[in-house]
């Protein structure tokens, strides 16, 4: 963990809740250190969620001096619950802080690629928004419902490592018979571009590799250029897509074709809720 895991005195928790999309990741940090979990979101955040959130953790609103939450629509939580305080803390600012902390660093663009993807440019004095896409793993997991009966995130990666997407991808060799700039031939010029042309007997798990290799590719040449534009060293991609490790190979692959510099850190889920953490935590 970065140097903004701050001891924490004995007998002291905090924590703080992302509410996402798709997941509510929650962030513990006390005495014995930073512990992270996450649930399935349902419905839109209110008291009974925050309690649910906590409780998947064997804890109880009292069991923490404070509470940060951010994501979705947290505005319609009460400031306090149990008479613990609950500090409201802006998503953009809880990405930034969270990226930076899991990677090291003290400025990068962070891409929190979640249900989508955002983009933010992140300084030890701020963060905003500069730019995003609504390709993520929700695109992944809808067009994977589509395409191969299953919204299994796991199952999508274990099919995505056993498939190649060239099966249904067409490269720039096949396009320029050769390589352009720092592209190799084997890059992808067009995805799907094959079955565009004519039918393709695709095994699901071709069909995987090419999701992946869509989604994946889409989201680090957004971070990537994004990076460059707010003349960023580095790009770091946190969220819960980089779990799988399909999608994270892709990003490296990515970044190797440009030159560029992308940190994936371990446990990417957790960023923007520790994020709200660190953030809480100085106003605290």
């Amino acid at each position: 963990m970065h140097a903004e895991n701050q001891k924490v005195a004995h007998g002291e928790a905090h924590a703080a809740i992302d509410f996402g999309a798709s997941n509510t990741d929650i962030v513990l940090r006390n005495a014995d250190g930073v512990h992270h979990w996450t649930i399935p979101t349902e419905g839109q955040p209110d008291e009974s969620r925050v309690r649910r959130a906590l409780a998947a953790g064997d804890l109880t609103v009292r069991d923490v001096q404070w509470l940060a939450v951010t994501g979705g629509n947290r505005s319609a939580l009460a400031a306090t619950i149990d008479e613990r305080r609950v500090h409201q803390v802006a998503e953009v600012e809880a990405i930034g802080r969270g990226g930076l902390a899991l990677a090291g660093l003290d400025a990068a663009v962070v891409t929190s690629a979640g249900s989508g993807t955002a983009v933010v440019a992140a300084t030890t004095t701020g963060a905003r928004h500069v730019t995003g896409t609504g390709v993520g793993g929700g695109t992944l997991v809808g067009l994977s419902r589509l395409l191969l009966g299953t919204v299994d995130p796991q199952e999508i990666d274990t099919l995505a490592r056993a498939g190649k997407d060239t099966t249904l991808n067409l490269t720039i060799g096949e396009i320029l018979g050769q390589a352009i700039g720092s592209l190799p031939p084997d890059t992808t010029a067009v995805n799907f571009g094959r079955v565009a042309r004519h039918s393709v007997d695709a095994s699901r798990a071709d069909t995987a590799a090419a999701l992946v290799n869509m989604v994946g590719q889409v989201i680090a040449i957004v971070a990537i250029n994004a990076a460059r534009a707010q003349q960023l060293e580095h790009a770091v991609i946190v969220g819960h897509l980089t779990d799988l490790p399909s999608v994270r190979h892709t990003f490296e692959v990515v970044a190797q074709f440009y030159g560029a510099a992308i940190r994936i850190p371990e446990r990417g889920g957790q960023a923007t809720a520790l994020g709200a953490l660190l953030v809480a935590a100085d106003r605290a």
